[in-house]
């Protein structure tokens, strides 16, 4: 799995087979076939060597719920930097291996207080888990043109700047122009930005869920205090 996954890393999924594999072993194709039936397996097996959780609970947060997602946010998008070719594999029907499920169990652990029910539990990592791989795969696509054209991504911008300030000058695009010089700027951290502003959404939902259940509870005492009187009454 390791000389697997160190193939994929360097030359991309494209370049993985079973033959690749073997020539990275210094072993025959066919000896790996007593271990695998084929690549469809070996891929199996590696989902499932790359998504093992670390063992250290600080890894996901201080303990609390929106801690632990955003830890989880976080440590998604250094997986998928680390090995980008997990972009290109279709993951709607994953076979869940030991390392897929202790690291669903270990998150559903700690996002458990958030008091939603099951199926908005998933819902919250899920929601999590797209946002992250939209932003690795903007990030990838990034580093891809680069190393494509030669260009980085200010050369680029530079090369379109005067078309660009012409149509800023036309009066068609008023607030375009006037946006300030760093909108656009690298130094501003958009993944952390959605990130948090994800979580805040969140919040809010939990927040408000818990405030109705305690709405309701106090509801409920109300009226067997009311009925208890009544009773006493009579």
């Amino acid at each position: 799995m390791e000389a697997a996954v160190r193939v994929a890393d360097t030359e991309g999924l494209h370049a993985l087979s079973m033959r690749r594999v073997a020539t990275e072993l210094g072993t025959g194709t066919m000896s790996l076939y007593r271990y695998l039936p084929g690549k469809g397996e070996l891929l199996d097996l590696m989902l499932d060597r790359v998504q093992r959780p670390s063992e250290n609970p600080a890894d996901l947060g201080d303990g609390g719920w929106r801690s632990a997602l955003e830890a989880m946010g976080r440590a998604t998008l250094a997986l998928y930097r680390r090995h980008p070719w997990l972009l290109q594999v279709n993951q709607s029907r994953p076979v869940l291996g030991p390392s897929a499920l202790d690291g669903m169990e270990k998150i559903l652990s700690r996002i458990k207080s958030m008091g939603l029910s099951d199926p908005e539990l998933i819902s919250a990592v899920v929601a999590v888990d797209g946002y992250v791989v939209g932003a690795a795969r903007t990030q990838l696509y990034a580093e891809e043109a680069e190393h494509r054209t030669g260009l980085t991504d200010t050369e680029f911008w530079q090369a379109q700047a005067p078309i660009l300030e012409e149509l800023m000058r036309s009066g068609r695009y008023p607030l375009l122009a006037g946006l300030s010089e760093d909108s656009f700027g690298s130094d501003f951290d958009h993944f952390e930005f959605g990130l948090q502003r994800m979580l805040d959404g969140l919040e809010v939902f939990v927040n408000r869920r818990r405030e109705t259940a305690e709405g309701a509870g106090a509801g409920g005492t109300e009226g067997a205090g009311a009925g208890g009187a009544g009773v006493d009454g009579a």
